[in-house]
């Protein structure tokens, strides 16, 4: 990853760590990680998207890694989040971007077309629900109830960060081999994961995206049809998200294709270039 660069850019009164690769020049596209990740999730994309000609621009999002991780709350919701996105378009000079997301990454990058379309230019969607179709389905239908049980521990304080950091983090080191294909993760993959999550009020800032859900941050959800273009990639064996969730979400937009893709939740680092040859050549479509 040697043609990585790093710097920190001040946004919505915040300042996020964030790696760049590409041409200074060329067109502008986010890549928005979810949890537990940070701009290493999106390791196998990057140099691809930059050596094809984008200027692609990786930031560790709000409470993340080396990003500033403020204390309260209600800093999590999800219109401060999409406009940490806005303000780093804006930082780098551009007046819109492609966004790719995946995870809470998706959630945020749905949000940003729904509610403020005039900055996406495009969007790409792995393995996340419209904020909309999740809320819906994760209170009304009892499957994916099952699958977001982890949703409800999580909203308790501190025992969830005594639970997760124990013995050096281990769970989340084996949820994230054990939901994915084998290989998907390596070894050195999981030490980086975790230096990361061990920085100082790291984790307790991860997990506050999700306790923002009880301080209504789906309240905050635009339900108006999406219209830019969007390309939803699914990895159909996911462990923690159904695929009627995938299917529900690009009913919400007028211009939107779901591509199945064999794969779990972790599709974009088990399918690598698979992912990449998709995503690079509807992103290079007139």
């Amino acid at each position: 990853m040697r043609s990585i660069e790093f710097m920190y850019i001040k946004t919505n009164g915040i300042t996020l760590h964030t790696a760049l690769a590409g041409p200074e020049n060329g067109p502008l596209v986010i890549l928005l990680h979810g949890f537990p990740e940070y701009w290493y999730g999106w390791r196998h994309q990057i140099e691809a998207l930059g050596q094809a000609g984008y200027r692609v621009v990786v930031p560790d999002q709000r409470g993340y890694n080396l990003s500033e991780k403020p204390k309260l709350v209600e800093e999590y919701k999800l219109d401060t989040l999409r406009d940490d996105i806005i303000g780093l378009i804006e930082s780098l000079g551009y007046k819109k971007a492609m966004i790719v997301g995946h995870d809470w990454g998706g959630v945020i990058a749905w949000h940003l077309a729904s509610s403020k379309p005039d900055y996406v230019d495009k969007l790409i969607i792995l393995n996340s629900p419209h904020p909309a179709e999740f809320n819906r389905k994760r209170i009304y239908f009892p499957k994916q109830w099952m699958k977001s049980l982890y949703i409800l521990f999580f909203q308790a304080p501190l025992l969830p960060e005594k639970f997760l950091q124990a013995n050096e983090f281990n769970l989340m080191k084996k949820s994230l081999v054990k939901t994915s294909f084998e290989g998907a993760f390596s070894k050195k993959d999981l030490d980086e994961y975790s230096h990361a999550w061990s920085r100082p009020t790291a984790l307790t800032s991860m997990l506050n995206w999700y306790r923002a859900i009880k301080r209504g941050t789906f309240a905050q959800v635009n339900t108006s049809l999406i219209n830019v273009p969007v390309r939803v990639l699914w990895g159909y064996k996911d462990s923690f998200l159904s695929l009627k969730l995938a299917k529900q979400s690009v009913k919400r937009c007028t211009k939107a294709e779901l591509i199945l893709v064999e794969g779990t939740h972790w599709v974009h680092h088990e399918k690598p270039h698979i992912i990449n040859e998709l995503m690079i050549k509807y992103l290079s479509e007139g």
